[in-house]
């Protein structure tokens, strides 16, 4: 094998690694964060801000797979949904993860120390949260929370980035977002809980039981009353609560897809939640761009 043919194989096996075929992760995360983005600088973002988070999400998302597939290294050869990804089946070592996870994890500092230092202080608490994470599903039933907190916190740091500050309203969205993670990685959960009763591995799909379906619909109920909240504290205009409608009929959509357990409904159902948080982000866009120039 030629040099050039095994960086090839290597950047190949990489890209598999962090799940960039599969962009659904890079969405979950980038829409509440641009819902940061917009919100905190009033429907007139920085531009530097803005390119920095969408680089982050895209640099962090990718980094989360990374120590997740490692710490799972054990596991998913045991699971029939996961057991051909590079870790599993050999095609990438622990150690060269572990390298990848760290390269990954400093470029996405690189470019946070072109923001204000309370940015740069918060982004430690990310790292943790997204080293963290990936281990809490073996003591816990509520790793989807722990995931919601990882996936949040660009929220938290959009807010300082923008205002240098973190005012009430950008912990207001940080829990709405960890309801609605927890309600699509349930989703998510439901696709493997039969792999994961047999191998031990804990999640909220199993805490909740038969229950799964009637708790999802109480917190995805709860989200779209919070962000009616969040609408009418921020005194939004019409078209967001437009886009809060056509978020339920997804939300209503989602329900149909889980109401068998059927794992690949549920699947499909976890995928549509990249619909829900779009149509959020235009009503969020839409009803500044209104405010400012209609």
């Amino acid at each position: 094998m030629t040099y050039s043919t095994y960086l090839t194989d290597r950047l190949y096996q990489y890209a598999l690694l962090t799940r960039l075929h599969r962009p659904i992760g890079i969405y979950l995360l980038l829409w509440p964060t641009l819902w940061a983005v917009w919100i905190s600088s009033a429907g007139q973002p920085n531009w530097l801000i803005a390119t920095v988070f969408v680089a982050g999400v895209v640099l962090m998302r990718s980094a989360g797979c990374v120590i997740n597939d490692y710490a799972d290294r054990h596991i998913d050869p045991h699971v029939s949904r996961t057991k051909l990804r590079p870790i599993a089946n050999g095609d990438v070592s622990s150690k060269e993860a572990l390298m990848l996870f760290v390269v990954l994890c400093l470029i996405a500092f690189g470019l946070v120390l072109l923001l204000n230092l309370l940015t740069i202080q918060l982004s430690f608490i990310a790292l943790l949260l997204a080293a963290i994470y990936p281990f809490m599903k073996r003591y816990t039933h509520l790793p989807q929370v722990f995931l919601g907190a990882a996936f949040g916190w660009a929220i938290p740091m959009a807010f300082a980035a923008e205002l240098n500050t973190v005012p009430m309203v950008a912990w207001w969205l940080f829990t709405i977002n960890v309801l609605w993670v927890v309600v699509y990685d349930t989703m998510y959960a439901m696709v493997d809980r039969e792999d994961d009763l047999k191998i031990g591995v804990k999640s909220t799909a199993i805490l909740f039981g038969q229950a799964d379906k009637v708790v999802i619909a109480g917190l995805q109920i709860l989200v779209i009353a919070l962000l009616i909240v969040l609408g009418l504290q921020l005194q939004f205009n019409w078209v967001y609560y437009v886009g809060l409608i056509a978020a339920t009929l997804f939300a209503l959509y989602q329900q149909w897809l889980i109401k068998d357990r059927e794992p690949a409904l549920c699947f499909k159902a976890f995928l549509n939640n990249h619909w829900f948080g779009l149509v959020i982000f235009m009503g969020i866009v839409l009803q500044y761009f209104l405010a400012q120039y209609v």
